[in-house]
């Protein structure tokens, strides 16, 4: 973090976001490199609407594109992949549950990722552990 009486700024959630990323085993990591990580501060009104959020708090992170299980013969676009990360409401969460922050940033990572998969929180949660 850059400055210890500042709340985690933008760029300190993707320097969590990339080491957790670097945890993850090769075989996976792989997959996901070309997946842009974005970090903004709540989601656009866009995703509050599609999503029916009641808040921005609703939502610490997601998945946008077209999951690797239901690509076929590259008809879909790699450019729509995109794993979204709010840092707002996951420092809400961090606060509220005193878990280390750097292990909710990559609680939300893996589960977006698992998305980009097409897995199952089953999954999602092993794929976790494993990191």
């Amino acid at each position: 973090m850059t400055d210890p009486d500042l709340p985690p700024s933008l760029d300190d959630i993707a320097g969590l976001a990339a080491t957790a990323l670097a945890r993850l085993p090769q075989h996976f990591a792989d997959f996901i490199r070309h997946v842009p990580i974005i970090v903004e501060d709540f989601p656009s009104a866009d995703v509050k609407q599609a999503m029916a959020l009641e808040s921005p708090f609703d939502i610490m992170g997601l998945y946008h594109g077209v999951d690797l299980a239901s690509k076929s013969g590259g008809a879909a676009s790699e450019e729509l992949d995109h794993i979204f990360l709010y840092r707002r409401p996951i420092l809400d969460y961090w606060c509220e549950t005193a878990e280390p922050l750097s292990h909710v940033v990559a609680h939300v990572l893996i589960h977006e990722i698992g998305h980009h998969f097409g897995l199952s929180d089953e999954d999602m949660a092993a794929i976790e552990a494993e990191a």
